[in-house]
C-alpha cells in the first residue's frame, strides 16, 4: 500500500471517527433528554387530572413526543453503532495487515 493510500485511508478514518463522535453524542443526549421528557410529560398528566404516579407515567410513556424521542433515539444509536463498528473493523484490518508484513518479514529471513 502506497503512503498516498494510507494517508487517503488515515483521512478517511478520522472523518468517520468525527462522525462517530458527533452521533455518539447526539445519542447520549437523547438517552438523557428520555428522562427529562418523562418529566415534562408526567406534570402535563397531572395536570389533565391523572392524580398518581403510575397513571401519569403511563401517560407520559404512551404520549406520541416520547414514542416519536424514543425513535429518534433508535435511530441515533444504530448510527453510532455503525460508525463504531466501521473504526473497529479498521483496528482489526490493520492488526492483521501488521501481523501479514511482519509474516513476510520473516519468510524473507528465512523463519518461516
Amino acid at each position: 500500500m502506497s503512503s498516498d493510500a494510507i494517508e487517503r485511508r488515515l483521512s478517511e478514518l478520522r472523518q468517520t471517527a468525527s462522525e462517530y463522535a458527533t452521533a455518539y453524542a447526539h445519542r447520549e443526549y437523547l438517552d438523557e433528554f428520555k428522562k427529562s421528557k418523562l418529566a415534562i410529560l408526567m406534570k402535563q398528566a397531572e395536570a389533565e387530572g391523572f392524580t398518581t404516579a403510575a397513571a401519569q407515567e403511563r401517560e407520559a410513556r404512551a404520549h406520541p413526543e416520547y414514542i416519536g424521542l424514543l425513535e429518534g433515539l433508535r435511530v441515533a444509536t444504530e448510527q453510532s453503532e455503525k460508525l463504531r463498528w466501521q473504526l473497529r473493523i479498521a483496528e482489526i484490518g490493520a492488526s492483521l495487515y501488521q501481523t501479514a508484513q511482519a509474516n513476510m518479514r520473516a519468510e524473507r529471513r528465512g523463519y518461516g
